[in-house]
């Protein structure tokens, strides 16, 4: 019997890194996983390989949301756990960023979490039941000169998974947040235009010694998941290597 047979789970921007590997993860539990992303050949290639389903989605779409999670439920039959993983990453201080850039992040990063949220409440507060999972990062627990308008959705994040679990814990579904540190996913080549030697740098400023994998964080997204976890909801998990300990 695995941890999550039956469960129905849906994980935005599933078709690599950090989402692939939580896809992976809870598929080989026993979940029935519906993978989205705008990824289109690589999430379908995802759902394929683990025996799950692909829809093609941006996060920022209100309607398509709706949609998603209607689509997820005929089919299925429920919506037990989502993970708002979806998210974009640039380095650029505030005094550099564009406008345009920051409606942007803060679309995909915030307003997507918002929407992925409200779409799967409906469910989950019918069926009385469910896990919502959102993937903020360690700029969500400390300043970051370098990348502020991420800096500021991952914020974002962290204070609406702390209101919405106020809201939905009557309704016993549980709203946690999660926050990466220095994961090897693409996303971290963002860092490169810091300079050649970026990736030792920050790897001193990590106790541990090192980066860390995307299964390493898809590890505590699955806790997060299952019934191990059903008395934590509003709080906020690390997965750093000790670097803001």
């Amino acid at each position: 019997m695995g941890q999550l047979d039956g469960k129905v789970i849906l994980i935005t921007g599933g078709a690599r890194g950090q989402g692939e590997a939580e896809a992976r993860q809870c598929a080989e539990a026993g979940a029935v996983v519906w993978v989205t992303d705008v990824l289109v050949t690589e999430g379908e290639k995802v759902a394929a390989d683990i025996g799950g389903h692909f829809l093609e989605q941006d996060v920022t779409d209100e309607a398509r949301w709706d949609a998603v999670a209607e689509e997820i439920v005929a089919t299925s039959g429920s919506l037990d756990g989502l993970v708002n993983n979806a998210g974009i990453f640039k380095i650029v201080p505030m005094t550099q960023t564009t406008l345009d850039d920051y409606r942007r992040i803060t679309e995909i990063n915030q307003t997507g979490v918002f929407l992925g949220m409200r779409a799967a409440a409906k469910q989950m507060v019918t069926q009385q039941s469910g896990s919502i999972v959102n993937i903020s990062s360690i700029a969500g627990l400390s300043g970051t000169a370098t990348a502020f308008a991420y800096g500021a959705s991952k914020w974002a994040v962290r204070g609406m998974t702390k209101s919405a679990a106020q809201e939905l814990g009557p309704s016993n579904v549980r709203v946690n947040s999660v926050h990466p540190g220095i994961i090897e996913t693409e996303m971290l080549q963002q860092f490169d235009v810091l300079g050649s030697d970026i990736r030792d740098r920050l790897t001193t400023n990590i106790p541990l010694g090192r980066t860390a994998g995307a299964e390493e964080v898809s590890e505590v997204v699955f806790f997060l998941l299952t019934e191990s976890s059903r008395y934590c909801t509003g709080h906020e998990f690390v997965v750093d290597g000790g670097m803001r300990a």
